[in-house]
C-alpha cells in the first residue's frame, strides 16, 4: 500500500477507543510509516497481544490497548517498557494514526479481517499486563 502522506486529509472521522478496540481487536492492521514509509502489520489479539511485525522485525513482546480516544502499543518489560499512543482517524478504508500528544501523522493503515498472515498461530510466547502506566516516565497516563 502506498499512499502518499498528503493526500490524507484532515476530512476524517476521529475514532473513539471504543471504536478503535471494535475496529482492530481480533484484525490485523497493515500499512506504512509516514516518516520512512516502512512496513508494519500487526494481528490484534483479544488478550492484549500485537504479533506480527514493525519495520520488517518481528515482534517479540507488543501490547496493545485503548483509551478512551486511543491506541497504546507499549514493547518490553516494566523496567525498560516504550510506550506509544496514537489517536485514530477513519478516512474511507484508510486509518491515519497520529502520535499523541504531538498530532503528527505517523502511520497510514488497513485492516485486514482476521489474520491472514498467520501471525497469531502457535502458543502465545509472551503476555500482556494491560498496565500503560507502568512505563517510564508514562505515569501521567494513568490519570487520563
Amino acid at each position: 500500500m502506498s499512499v502518499p502522506v498528503s493526500a490524507v486529509g484532515r476530512a476524517a472521522e476521529r475514532l473513539s477507543g471504543d471504536a478503535i478496540r471494535k475496529a482492530f481487536e481480533g484484525n490485523t492492521v497493515s500499512g506504512r510509516y509516514s516518516s520512512n514509509n516502512l512496513p508494519f502489520s500487526e494481528f490484534h489479539h483479544p488478550d492484549g497481544r500485537a504479533s506480527g511485525h514493525n519495520r520488517n522485525v518481528a515482534n517479540t513482546d507488543a501490547c496493545w490497548i485503548t483509551t478512551a480516544d486511543a491506541v497504546c502499543y507499549y514493547y518490553g518489560p516494566t523496567e525498560t517498557r516504550r510506550t506509544y499512543c496514537f489517536t485514530v482517524e477513519l478516512s474511507g478504508r484508510l486509518y491515519v494514526l497520529r502520535s499523541r500528544p504531538s498530532g503528527r501523522i505517523n502511520g497510514i493503515a488497513t485492516i485486514e479481517p482476521g489474520d491472514p498472515h498467520g501471525f497469531g498461530t502457535g502458543a502465545a510466547q509472551w503476555t500482556c499486563d494491560g498496565l500503560i502506566s507502568r512505563a517510564p516516565g508514562r505515569s501521567r497516563l494513568a490519570r487520563r
